[in-house]
């Protein structure tokens, strides 16, 4: 596994403008030591599309001049002088980072950019997650891969604004000229070698008052840290098992606590039969009805899971009773709008594609702490929006909004599901109902029958050609409601009047600021229509990209066969910018694209243009016999993606090495989505409840060879784009393309194996939570 970088090309365009050396505006707070805080100034927007070569140039798209990372710059705008940096008298630097880590590793890049402006360690500051503060408004939001995009300029201003103050206290102290000091590792020296810790110089270096000053950031050109591979700061704590998570922390009285849970999806309880003998079970502490169903409070997690499987309740019906995969894909059928131009009147390359429901879980269950009591409530959890949370459950409660403190926590894995705050308003009910603090946790059958998922959804392309031209390209999306309702739609009806088309919907206009063709393909049109059908849905990893894509990409496939060229060739000529040429030919390259491969085997290519970035991906996929019907036990095998080439133009890297990891991650989950992962929807449910049957991608299909290049922005990519989602859309498109070449057909429906026959006995309804396995150690070590 390696990472590459390649040369960037002479001159490329839609890069922001060089920030160089203008003046930011920065406050000092009045504090005994030195606090300080930024403006958030307007920035020059990434430019459009470059001159092109193909014959038809289509019409500049809404996200090449405004997308959905301005928007959620703007929303922060007017709270981002809340967001302040400290300087401790111990020497270290302090920042209440108002994001949510969850593995992504912005603890680590803020710490870098913090390091990098102060002439620090990267280990001398201490970033924390901040408590949910409604006073940021929509500055607390981590979502949209927008956190490095939107924190980046406010966190450099706040640093060089401490270190100039720094300075200017130790010249007067040293009775030197400023210009002659340097700063590093926590140290200010003078040319005589005369230094002084800042710790010393905190309290010198503090205002009485509140004040704006302007400040100069530092150049690109003397960057140390920024741009080079940093390991993450808690890597060791993880590996060892000393990171700390929900579950992992020492609230006093807070026991376990599990959920029974209805057979169909969203149903509630209507009856106990059993309470009082569950009541006596031992370990058992609590057992009490709540609007999702019946808590379980134990000394253990395992007497809790007994008491719910021992629970005999009877269930008022869910939300899509009776509903199955076959009954809501007709209805979304029966919704698709329709597409312009009529099939036959002129020459048209066509594709509809099926793309089923997939479960939004991470690795860490879905948990929380609650500890509610008659006047206040505090709540522990890795929310992404915690002061929609906390108002969310300040009204649960019947609170005042300020008297829930809700303490954000670092989480194992989110990809847009912590956006949702489920397990803490559920357990923030279940403490008020029981008088007790609970520690929370679903269980992965909660996750996958009873929790947040990406849509079911179809897209339907046509697109029209001449002998050398694509004169239309048309795109009908059609899907289950993602639901918005997490604090993100609010953002975008705050900064609604700056988005164009800002009083769309909010699925609208997420869809508009986020899709973008990148070709040049004539008169290019994207819709979306969606369908309210009572799931319960969220905004997964890279949101509505990876299915948009995957179409879009499979017909461009079949546009080139049909013009008689190759998909490389026919990418590059009709690509909208030299900045999708160049991760289109970083790949080509270095994947060694139209090498010769054996029967049953295949490349394909996908590209995709999001977050102020473009991606590229060349995959080698094996579907031979031998490899499709290998055994593993338990496991889902299939084609297997053998090699992934894949490039990426973000702007301003900040860590080389957190980026790779981060589009390793992508690859892994575009492979789960294109060719394992799925849930199957039948009489109301969602029939899988476990890992083992909701087969995301495991070591079995993780590619061989997985070779990450960076490509390098030039000296105008004076900021970062987004990233957390940037590797999946681009994946997707490709494997689907790779598939296709290597079976000889076209696939309609994602993932490939959700129609085969279940591989697995599905587990039962009642009782909810499966019994724990006891022959694990038949299979330990080899055993």
């Amino acid at each position: 596994m390696a990472q590459h970088r390649v040369a960037p090309p002479p001159k490329r365009e839609g890069l922001r403008a060089p920030v160089g050396r203008r003046k930011f505006l920065g406050y000092l707070v009045a504090a005994p030591t030195l606090v300080v805080a930024a403006e958030l100034t307007r920035q020059e927007i990434f430019g459009g599309p470059s001159a092109t070569a193909a014959p038809i140039t289509s019409a500049p798209q809404p996200p090449e001049a405004y997308d959905l990372l301005d928007l959620l710059r703007d929303a922060s705008r007017p709270t981002a002088n809340l967001i302040r940096v400290e300087v401790n008298r111990d020497g270290t630097v302090s920042f209440a980072l108002p994001r949510s880590d969850n593995g992504q590793g912005i603890i680590t890049s803020t710490q870098m950019i913090i390091a990098e402006e102060m002439g620090l360690d990267v280990d001398q500051v201490q970033v924390t997650l901040a408590d949910a503060r409604p006073e940021l408004l929509f500055n607390q939001i981590t979502g949209g891969s927008s956190t490095t995009f939107t924190t980046y300029t406010p966190i450099r201003v706040a640093a060089a604004l401490a270190q100039m103050r720094l300075l200017d206290a130790a010249a007067q102290i040293l009775n030197q000229d400023v210009r002659t000091l340097t700063a590093r590792k926590g140290l200010i020296t003078d040319t005589l070698g005369n230094a002084l810790p800042i710790g010393d110089l905190t309290e010198p270096a503090s205002s009485a008052v509140d004040q704006a000053v302007d400040v100069v950031l530092k150049p690109r050109e003397d960057f140390t840290i920024i741009g080079k591979p940093q390991t993450k700061t808690d890597a060791r704590d993880i590996v060892t098992g000393r990171k700390s998570f929900v579950n992992d922390l020492k609230i006093p009285d807070a026991l376990p606590t599990v959920i029974c849970r209805a057979p169909d999806l969203n149903g509630t309880p209507d009856d106990v039969e059993n309470l009082k003998q569950v009541r006596a079970m031992p370990g058992i502490t609590d057992v009490e009805v709540v609007s999702t169903g019946v808590a379980v409070r134990a000394q253990t997690f395992g007497q809790a899971i007994d008491g719910v499987r021992a629970l005999q309740v009877s269930w008022n019906d869910g939300t899509v009773h009776g509903e199955s995969d076959e009954t809501i894909l007709a209805k979304l059928k029966a919704a698709e709008l329709p597409l312009v131009v009529p099939a036959g009147a002129v020459e048209t390359v066509e594709g509809s594609f099926t793309f089923y429901f997939k479960s939004n879980s991470s690795l860490e269950p879905n948990s929380a702490i609650a500890d509610v009591r008659s006047d206040s409530a505090t709540i522990w959890g890795p929310m992404k929006n915690p002061v929609t949370a906390q108002a969310a459950i300040a009204k649960k409660l019947g609170l005042p909004q300020n008297a829930v403190t809700v303490h954000v926590v670092q989480g194992g894995g989110s990809f847009g599901r912590k956006l949702f705050f489920d397990a803490a308003l559920e357990a923030a009910e279940v403490s008020q109902a029981m008088g007790k603090p609970v520690k929370l946790m679903w269980t992965r059958a909660d996750d996958s029958r009873q929790g947040r998922v990406h849509g079911m959804c179809t897209s339907r392309v046509r697109a029209t050609v001449t002998k050398d031209s694509v004169l239309s390209f048309e795109q009908r999306h059609t899907s289950v409601s993602t639901d918005f309702t997490h604090g993100l739609g609010d953002a975008i009806t705050a900064a609604g009047a700056k988005a164009p088309g800002g009083n769309l919907t909010f699925a609208e206009s997420i869809f508009e600021l986020t899709q973008a063709n990148p070709y040049n393909f004539g008169v290019s049109t994207r819709m979306l229509n969606e369908v309210d059908m009572r799931f319960n849905t969220s905004s997964m990893r890279n949101v509505y990209s990876p299915d948009v894509t995957t179409a879009r990409e499979v017909v461009t496939d079949q546009l080139a066969n049909k013009m008689g060229r190759d998909a490389y060739e026919f990418r590059r000529e009709f690509a909208r910018s030299d900045r999708i040429r160049g991760v289109l030919d970083a790949v080509a390259k270095q994947g060694r694209w139209g090498r010769s491969m054996k029967n049953g085997t295949a490349q394909g290519l996908g590209i995709h243009h999001e977050y102020k970035g473009v991606t590229a991906a060349l995959v080698e996929i094996d579907c031979r016999p031998e490899t499709v019907n290998r055994k593993i036990r338990e496991g889902v095998t299939g084609p297997r993606v053998t090699k992934v080439t894949f490039a990426i133009d973000a702007g301003l890297v900040i860590n080389p090495k957190g980026l790779e990891a981060q589009m390793m991650g992508g690859i892994n989950d575009a492979i789960a989505l294109i060719l394992t992962s799925s849930l199957h929807l039948t009489d109301g449910h969602f029939v899988e409840a476990s890992w083992d049957n909701y087969f995301y991608t495991r070591q079995w299909n993780t590619p061989p060879e997985l070779n990450i290049i960076i490509v390098e922005p030039d000296d105008q990519a004076d900021e970062p784009g987004g990233a957390g989602e940037a590797a999946v859309a681009a994946t997707c498109g490709a494997i689907a393309n790779a598939y296709a070449k290597a079976v000889g057909k076209v696939p309609t429906y994602f993932p490939i194996n959700h129609l085969d026959p279940f591989p697995f006995e599905p587990k039962p309804l009642v009782p909810p939570i499966p019994e724990s396995p006891v022959d694990g150690l038949r299979y330990t070590y080899g055993g």
